[in-house]
């Protein structure tokens, strides 16, 4: 038999292969070791988000239980100023933050997913926050400002009704 270079590395490079792989696999190698330990970790892991998720959960179920029911009023026409967006809403805890002008519903969602519920946070943002939220939105830079988004949120706070630029010219402010 005559082998060339090439046949012998050939056949060293599988022969490091096989050991490599025998390595791996025998019961009492390192890497069995490591990939059990992982295992464990992994399944720890898992234990643990779950664990913490259900604590959540009964939190929340906790934290409804506890909520009071909204005040009727009969000066705000059967409800509270501050729980009107809510009532109209359907949803407790937010407002109907597309009442806004220049707030489309798919926005409204956005907004919520970023942790704005109430036209007090939408009032109180500042220039950071509303650069922000228009590149999370995808508005062109300024759009918020321009259309007064703070000054209309203000006027919904307060219980107006047609708040911005529509109220202003019908003198509703």
């Amino acid at each position: 038999m005559n082998f060339t270079m090439n046949d012998l590395a050939l056949l060293v490079i599988a022969l490091l292969i096989g050991w490599i792989l025998g390595l791996m696999m025998s019961g009492r190698g390192k890497f069995k070791r490591l990939w059990q330990d992982e295992r464990v970790a992994h399944r720890t892991g898992i234990k643990d988000r779950d664990a913490r998720l259900e604590a959540a959960n009964a939190r929340i179920v906790e934290l409804e239980r506890q909520r009071p029911a909204p005040v009727a009023t009969p000066a705000a026409g059967g409800l509270a100023a501050g729980t009107a967006g809510v009532a109209a809403n359907g949803m407790h805890g937010r407002d109907d933050l597309s009442r806004i002008s220049g707030i489309s519903q798919r926005e409204e969602v956005a907004l919520n997913e970023a942790g704005y519920h109430r036209y007090s946070q939408i009032a109180a943002i500042n220039a950071e926050q509303e650069a922000t939220l228009e590149a999370r939105l995808g508005l062109t830079p300024g759009t918020i400002a321009r259309d007064d988004w703070r000054g209309q949120a203000l006027a919904l706070e307060r219980g107006e009704s047609k708040p911005g630029l529509l109220g202003r010219l019908t003198g509703s402010r």
